[in-house]
């Protein structure tokens, strides 16, 4: 059941204009229009079946609708104007592509044949098979499709009249309740001692007060207007059942069937004797209510920041702090935007989108709208389901997060153990006294680094390839027969570990070097003079001095092998069937093939915590920026 007066169902009236601005929507239906086009597409469905004259009960139909300007039926598949109340109209012509008006027809009428196609395959209803808009005047044009033997085969176009808002004091009233709350805010702060505990608790007790005078009047206000609307619309629709009887004889009606949400479902309110149900629209109005207290709780939340903000002495210290170091703050302010523009913004918006269910198919819809709270942590955290049964075989849920997680865990633990014991044993080769060849050793082993990674990543798999990679001719010169690295979860995971340890040695190898190098050589020697062996230098001497700079090298290795994008997804491309996906590949996939942002945001959110978790524990627990 749709939402309580859900601006996209064709079955309301202007009283919940209201409500339409606190929710931002673009495109409204009201009830007039939304009845008429109801009894448009029945008109032309009626006369289709019965044989009546189509223009004849379209001209009546329009008489007896004064809010329409202008009404046309158009048959998509033979691409002919059937019917139209419009004077310059040439009822019975071929619609032509190069006529701007005739295209938008034909295209709208196809949008709404391929909505119905696809929502009927599916099993539900996803596509909008109503559309609106407005246009600058504040007209409202909406389009249906007219069915034949269950096919859509036409569409019913319809245009309206701008319809005068009604209730628009309200958000006057809202707006004096924000004035009259800052005003004693103000009065308050005065009054106050200077202490600013005192002032943020009166700030917010009166932000609270305000938001909750607002919300009080504006779900009070709406519970009426639901009422009033439901009354109204259950009224006109016995006398628009009793025009169209008139305009397409010998047709049954149910105008119940008019009262319908966008994807022309029934919403079960007003039942074809005109008369409302009580209880369903008590049930749409605790689902609207639901959702204007998320607003509500939103608002809240904000304005109690700002208070804090400004009760706490904050927004003045911020201002005194500004005006002081202006001239600091006006050299690093090119960076600063960028940082905000470029970086949290988009993770902010991220965070924000984690907490809806937003969609390729809902995209439009405003946050608020799709708010479902912790809902996708709740799926992400709380689905176990490791083994699942298909075709009566127990298999492993690839798709599963906590696969998905462990996968991730010891892809990260083997990368970074080898990169970590490569890089410091070749630095430890290389920083030997009298090496031979040592710039040609160095400028040899950093360029695994050097290369891109996406090229080191296609290349590797080449080598992998079945039939002609080098790995499996060498495999096969030793008497072996050709691998599918990819078809194992085993082998298509040794692809992308070699591939990422080939990557990940050089940087090791560089920072372990740089480290070894400035270690005093007074160390070794008065080691030495103790009777320490090698083994026990390096434990004494060479392991504690590298620490300062190997640990943050590591928990940097460790991140961005946690988020090795390229690797996985170009190299094994997460087979089989999934097997080798990282969280992040994962989540990528959850957002660019599956089209669920919200749920992708959150997973990405997740992944974000547990790298913040990870570095501060490895910061905590190893001290490393004790010595810096």
């Amino acid at each position: 059941q749709p939402p309580l007066l859900d601006v996209d169902h064709p079955c309301r009236d202007d009283v919940g204009m209201a409500l339409d601005e606190v929710r931002q929507r673009r495109l409204e239906i009201v009830a007039g229009s939304g009845r008429a086009l109801g009894a448009l597409v029945d008109v032309a469905e009626g006369a289709a079946a019965t044989g009546n004259d189509l223009q004849q009960a379209l001209a009546d139909f329009v008489e007896g609708h004064p809010d329409v300007v202008s009404a046309r039926v158009v048959d998509v598949k033979k691409r002919r104007l059937v019917a139209s109340s419009g004077a310059s109209d040439e009822v019975g012509q071929r619609l032509q592509r190069k006529n701007p008006e005739h295209k938008v027809w034909f295209d709208t009428g196809q949008e709404l044949r391929a909505a119905v196609d696809t929502n009927r395959e599916d099993g539900r209803k996803w596509k909008d098979e109503i559309l609106a808009e407005r246009d600058a005047d504040g007209r409202l044009s909406l389009a249906a499709p007219v069915l034949t033997d269950g096919e859509a085969t036409g569409v019913a176009l319809l245009t309206s009249r701008a319809r005068p808002e009604t209730l628009g004091n309200a958000w006057g009233a809202a707006l004096a309740a924000w004035v009259v709350g800052l005003g004693l805010f103000l009065v308050v702060g005065r009054l106050l001692a200077e202490e600013g505990r005192q002032r943020a608790l009166a700030a917010g007790a009166l932000v609270l007060l305000t938001l909750g005078g607002f919300a009080y009047f504006m779900v009070g206000q709406l519970k009426e207007d639901r009422l009033a609307a439901e009354t109204s619309v259950a009224a006109r629709l016995t006398e628009d059942a009793e025009r169209f009887r008139a305009a397409v004889q010998g047709t049954a009606v149910d105008p119940a069937s008019w009262d319908a949400d966008r994807f022309r479902t029934p919403r079960a309110v007003i039942s074809a004797a005109g008369d409302v149900d009580a209880a369903a629209v008590e049930s749409g109005f605790a689902v609207a209510a639901g959702r204007f207290a998320r607003i509500f709780a939103l608002l809240t939340g904000l304005g109690l920041a700002l208070a804090a903000f400004v009760g706490l002495g904050s927004a003045l210290r911020l201002w005194r702090t500004l005006v002081q170091y202006r001239e600091a703050y006006a050299f690093v302010a090119p960076a600063l935007v960028g940082m905000l523009l470029l970086v949290f913004f988009p993770f902010l918006y991220a965070i924000l989108l984690s907490f809806t269910e937003q969609t390729l198919y809902n995209v439009d819809d405003p946050p608020w709208e799709v708010f479902v709270g912790f809902a996708n942590f709740v799926d992400i955290l709380s689905d176990f389901e490791l083994v699942k049964e298909t075709d009566g075989q127990q298999l492993t849920n690839y798709d599963n997060f906590y696969w998905t997680l462990g996968f991730t865990i010891v892809w990260t633990i083997t990368n970074v153990a080898m990169g970590v014991g490569l890089g410091l044993l070749l630095a430890l080769v290389l920083n030997t006294k009298g090496l031979a060849f040592k710039p040609i050793y160095r400028v040899l082993l950093i360029l695994p680094w050097a290369v891109p990674n996406y090229i080191t990543a296609l290349m590797w798999k080449g080598l992998f390839q079945k039939q002609f990679g080098v790995v499996n001719q060498v495999v096969q010169i030793f008497g072996g027969e050709p691998i599918a690295w990819w078809d194992t979860p085993f082998t298509s995971f040794i692809t992308v570990w070699a591939t990422n340890s080939w990557l990940s040695f050089p940087f090791m190898m560089v920072v372990s070097l740089g480290a070894l190098q400035s270690i005093p050589a007074d160390l070794y020697e008065a080691a030495r003079v103790d009777g320490a062996n090698r083994w026990q230098q390096f434990r004494s001497v060479t392991l504690p001095s590298l620490k300062p700079a190997l640990v943050p090298a590591v928990i940097l290795s460790v991140v961005w092998t946690f988020n090795m994008f390229n690797i996985v997804f170009l190299v094994s491309e997460g087979d089989p069937g999934g097997a080798t996906e990282i969280l992040v590949t994962q989540a990528f996939k959850l957002f660019y093939e599956e089209y669920r942002y919200g749920y992708a945001c959150a997973y990405s959110t997740v992944i974000f915590g547990i790298l913040l978790v990870y570095g501060v524990w490895q910061n905590r627990t190893t001290k490393a920026y004790e010595g810096v």
